[in-house]
């Protein structure tokens, strides 16, 4: 900067005090990133995937505990919009019609009548944050057994464009044991530079424009960091720094 403030930065004799910036870390845009094969959504910061083999509920809530993730749960209409609007990865087998596939998500309906018709309520299926809004009045399934008083969540999604970019699904109570594809939520993760995925409290270069950089992971989030400011290789009059490697450079003079 230059003649920022005459009375403040005043030098000796009555001169004007000149800055000079050298080198500055360059501002960086963090590029959040899920696994591969995962989807994100700003709106919650959280990766979702659909895992299309066929397990029964308890099999598909421990393969989403696998990958640090729940079978899903949705906080507002515009969550739940995201998830219909994806169109998913059809190539494993799945277990119902392509047009019309319902995947287990984390609710369950329980039955407290059965005298005249089934009267029962949702729940979340795993407690966990208050904002979750429960599903209308399920479309009971097919294969449900007179003994079981807990039923497990289906979303039915569509996948002709034109149905899926509409918004329209179905809720289905499904005896727990049916196999069905399902859907895994976890929260966005941190990924470093060269596109490695990093554990939370770890330190570690995010992607972007600046390879000086080191952060901490907390909630996917880079923070902390801190920057290291590099000088110019001496006795080169052209250079080219390295994206991916701090403080290194590639001389092109001749």
């Amino acid at each position: 900067k230059e003649n920022v403030d005459s009375r403040h930065n005043r030098g000796r004799g009555g001169e004007t005090t000149r800055f000079h910036t050298v080198n500055v870390a360059q501002p960086v845009r963090f590029s959040r990133k899920c696994p591969t094969g995962w989807h994100h959504y700003e709106g919650t910061a959280s990766c979702y995937r659909v895992y299309l083999n066929g397990e029964n509920y308890w099999d598909a809530v421990q393969t989403c505990q696998r990958v640090n993730g729940s079978l899903a749960t949705f906080t507002a209409d515009q969550e739940l919009r995201f998830i219909l609007a994806q169109e998913w990865d059809l190539e494993e087998k799945t277990f119902v019609r392509k047009d019309q596939r319902r995947f287990w998500v984390g609710y369950q309906y329980v039955i407290t009548n059965r005298n005249h018709s089934l009267e029962g309520h949702w729940e979340v299926a795993y407690k966990g944050s208050s904002e979750v809004f429960l599903p209308p009045d399920p479309i009971f399934g097919t294969a449900m057994s007179e003994n079981e008083n807990v039923l497990c969540a289906q979303l039915q999604c569509f996948h002709f464009p034109t149905l899926r970019h509409h918004g329209l699904h179905s809720w289905y109570a499904e005896n727990c044991y049916e196999k069905s594809s399902f859907l895994c939520k976890r929260s966005q993760t941190c990924v470093d530079i060269k596109d490695n995925i990093v554990d939370e409290g770890y330190y570690f270069t995010p992607k972007g424009n600046d390879p000086c950089l080191s952060c901490t992971c907390h909630n996917g989030e880079p923070e902390m960091c801190v920057a290291a400011l590099c000088e110019r290789p001496q006795g080169c009059q052209q250079y080219r720094k390295d994206p991916k490697e701090c403080c290194k450079f590639t001389c092109l003079d001749p």
